[in-house]
């Protein structure tokens, strides 16, 4: 059992609860109760965790672990953990000294900003306590807390509740349970975050207890609940009883679950969140919100490929009301109301989706209205019109019909990676894939009804076959008319040239030049967990994604693998193979199964943001990434379909 891999569950709402399996929490993130007060953004730490144990004929068994400066753990409930099942949600089995099993669950409510928790004993045993002490903060969930004389441990009880409101600004805290609480105050100090301290970040939080809840085991299961206050309304007293709730909760919750088809499936329900009266996609959990480009990357696997079109649906619509200038926002800040225009792909991204989402829609016979068509065009049409006349950043068609971009010390691709002043992979001028992405663009647009779409796209298909192609390397350069300056090219070797053959729906690179790249790309960027981001030998190349930001920062795409771009390199690589079905069974093989076998590495049941570019590849960054678990199973369930149906089964006498 790994005891470091973490765990997450996610209430539709921006909040969640999210820990390790062996219960010792190792970033500032780790939480019982992560809230978001203006979904998905607005994040504050509620509960950060707790301590508890069982008192038996005189002894005390701890059931969890904390870690403590200089690096003392302590209790030791993480050595009496037998078991851990991450399905229906989290579910520990503890064995102590003395024979008693104890089981624990934590599931998170599904559109509230609510988490449960329960302990049993598999068999009866008379006079058998647990008692739990919470460790609260109220803090953004980025910070971190130490003691201090404002924080206010004054409790409110009222029926089977109690409730904490440590900070004003901050959200309440209600505490429903079917045992007894027991006001005691307590500062615990100098937890260490071990993640964070190897991060290159602070580590240490002093974190607020207000006093203990006790439960006698033998009479009936532990149970206890934790919810946010948003305002002066309490839960508590609820006339309902917290047993019977719970066991409604629990019912709907495993009946929801059930019902997704696999465990990609499910996991990307975690990602599909509320924004105002629509949706949108969590970029990856713990610590990211939602972003233009991710979204529409992300959306084409979480949503199309997950058989959910009507959020896919509300997400396009939502996002085409934001349209500024022909860019759609790369994100939207955690604090205040204005939106960023960074990124040069995300618009062409959104027009991708829109084009996936409506052949989806058809292909499922299913029916988009004259208004929500014309919505989508209208946001398709006024991107190719802003970027064609030009707009933000120096975005702007050039002659020969391909997209120039950039401006120094603003990076504008998905690699935007920045050290206080210094870009480290600016690709000013006309990167690879923002080509791919624009002449899919023009082609969609032109296909919509656009008449000044068709001559630009024939100008700049030309264009990229004559510019772009390195024929004393067999592969394509990564930028041309670098820094806008006419005929100059970057040839570094990276994995962006795979979208000109996969990863889009019209390829703009075929025949033998397409095969070349994508051996190519197989040869020198392809690991079990995705792509390299920089070819092994080019110069820069970190083999490592470690230390604190600015050596983490500068690894970002200078080697690091990104597990996202395994889904356009598999779909080249079946495309070049002529998308037979035996080049689809190889590819599964291949590529999908040793990828989907680190769903039980590190955030368990999902996909991790990025990994080493070395083996044993350890994977960093975010563990639970959309984007990751989106292009996992838009390949699973589109890419390569028709090598997971098997034959009929036939029988033989």
């Amino acid at each position: 059992m790994n005891h470091a891999a973490e765990w997450l569950e996610a209430d539709g709402l921006g909040g969640f609860a999210s820990g390790t399996v062996g219960g010792i929490r190792t970033r500032r993130y780790h939480a019982l109760l992560l809230v978001a007060t203006t979904p998905p953004t607005g994040r504050y730490v509620l509960v950060n965790g707790y301590d508890a144990w069982v008192e038996y004929d005189g002894r005390r068994f701890a059931l969890s672990a904390q870690c403590y400066t200089p690096g003392v753990s302590s209790p030791d409930g993480d050595r009496r953990l037998e078991t851990f099942a991450p399905v229906p949600w989290p579910t520990w089995g503890f064995r102590l000294e003395d024979g008693i099993e104890v089981e624990q669950q934590v599931f998170v409510v599904r559109g509230a900003p609510r988490v449960i928790l329960s302990w049993r004993v598999k068999t009866p045993v008379p006079g058998a306590q647990l008692v739990v002490r919470p460790f609260l903060s109220g803090r953004d969930y980025h910070a971190l807390h130490h003691e201090n004389p404002a924080l206010r441990f004054a409790a409110r009880p009222e029926g089977d509740a109690v409730t904490w409101r440590p900070y004003d600004g901050a959200p309440g805290i209600v505490a429903r349970s079917n045992g007894a609480y027991e006001h005691e105050p307590h500062w615990y100090r100098g937890f260490l975050y071990s993640e964070e301290r190897d991060r290159g970040q602070e580590f240490v939080e002093d974190l607020a207890s207000p006093g203990s809840f006790t439960w006698d085991l033998s009479a009936a299961e532990a149970l206890w609940s934790l919810e946010a206050e948003f305002g002066s309304g309490s839960s508590g007293g609820a006339e309902t009883s917290l047993a019977a709730e719970v066991k409604r909760l629990r019912a709907a919750e495993r009946t929801r679950r059930d019902a997704f088809p696999t465990p990609l499936q499910r996991a990307a329900d975690a990602y599909l969140v509320r924004r105002g009266a629509g949706m949108t996609i969590v970029a990856g959990y713990p610590w990211f919100t939602d972003w233009g480009r991710d979204t529409f990357v992300a959306l084409r696997g979480l949503c199309l490929a997950g058989d959910r079109l009507d959020a896919a649906r509300g997400i396009l619509l939502q996002w085409a009301d934001a349209v500024s200038e022909g860019m759609v926002p790369n994100r939207f800040p955690d604090r205040g109301d204005e939106p960023e225009f960074n990124a040069v792909d995300a618009s062409l991204w959104y027009i991708v989706a829109v084009h996936d989402y409506l052949a989806a829609v058809a292909a499922a016979e299913g029916h988009v209205s004259d208004a929500e068509r014309r919505t989508l065009d209208h946001a398709v049409q006024r991107i190719l019109t802003g970027y064609a006349d030009g707009t933000r950043y120096g975005i702007h068609a050039d002659r020969d019909g391909l997209l120039a971009a950039g401006q120094p010390g603003v990076p504008l691709t998905w690699m935007d990676a920045k050290v206080g002043d210094w870009v480290v992979t600016p690709r000013i001028g006309k990167p690879v894939e923002v080509q791919a992405l624009w002449l899919n663009a023009l082609r969609i647009g032109a296909a919509g009804g656009g008449t000044r779409w068709g001559a630009l796209l024939e100008r700049g298909a030309a264009a990229f076959g004559a510019r772009f192609w390195n024929p004393s390397g067999g592969y394509l350069h990564d930028v041309v008319d670098v820094d806008h300056h006419p005929g100059t090219v970057d040839a570094t070797f990276r994995p962006n040239q795979i979208f000109a053959v996969g990863g889009l729906p019209f390829p703009v690179l075929n025949g033998a030049a397409a095969h070349q790249v994508v051996d190519a790309v197989e040869r020198r960027l392809v690991t079990p967990l995705g792509l390299r981001s920089l070819a092994p030998g080019e110069p820069g190349y970190a083999a490592r994604y470690e230390g604190g930001v600015a050596a983490r920062d500068g690894a970002y795409h200078q080697g690091t693998v990104w597990p996202w771009l395994l889904g356009p390199f598999v779909e080249a690589w079946v495309r070049v193979r002529g998308g037979t079905v035996a080049a689809q069974r190889k590819a599964r093989r291949q590529f999908l199964v040793p990828l989907l076998a680190h769903l039980n590495d590190a955030g368990l049941g999902h996909v991790a943001e990025i990994a080493d570019a070395e083996p044993p590849h350890r994977p960093r960054g975010c563990p639970f990434q959309a984007w990751s678990v989106g292009e996992a199973l838009r390949l699973d369930q589109v890419v390569l379909a028709a090598a997971a149906r098997r034959p009929p089964r036939v029988r033989t006498a």
